[in-house]
């Protein structure tokens, strides 16, 4: 296994260090939906999505996919689709992972609340791109492009939040 560690705003992976942005309510043990906290503990990365239209497949030690504008990820604690992928339209409160913007043109999903899913325990932990000014996000990790990619290449498997 190849983690990296993340300590506040910087990812740390062997001899790298990159700025990245967290969770808007800082890194938090207790994660709860909507908290927009990055959560304390071991995130294995389960696998990498990408938009094959903006980009070539990154290189990474998991399983890579390209996304469809179909793609969405569930985020009502009330569904029974909570914290998993959904096929777009959905009915109940998703995000969407085929955006305009460039922020989900890479995303790693990471293993957060998904092996048991505890309702309202918070979904969609990503590893995606970070806007330019490092933006805090809803709760992932976000990196720049050069730095997610490197990453990816260097083997990451997981992401321990201290």
């Amino acid at each position: 296994m190849t983690i990296a560690w993340l300590d506040g705003t910087y990812l740390t992976l062997q001899r790298d260090r990159w700025r990245c942005a967290i969770g808007r309510g800082g890194i938090r043990a207790d994660k709860s939906e909507g908290d927009g906290a990055t959560p304390r503990a071991l995130l294995p990365l389960r696998r990498v999505l990408y938009r094959a239209d903006r980009l070539p497949p990154p290189r990474c030690a998991v399983p890579v996919e390209p996304i469809s504008p179909t793609d969405g990820w569930c985020d009502d604690p009330a569904d029974t689709a909570y914290n998993r992928p959904v096929t777009l339209p959905f009915a109940a409160s998703h995000e969407e992972l085929w955006r305009a913007d460039a922020v989900y043109d890479i995303i790693g999903v990471l293993g957060w609340n998904d092996a048991p899913v505890v309702r309202g325990r918070g979904s969609a932990i990503f590893l995606h791109l970070a806007r330019p000014d490092y933006a805090p996000t809803e709760g992932c990790i976000a990196l720049a492009l050069p730095d997610l990619r490197a990453a990816l290449a260097a083997g990451l498997t997981a992401i321990e939040v201290a």
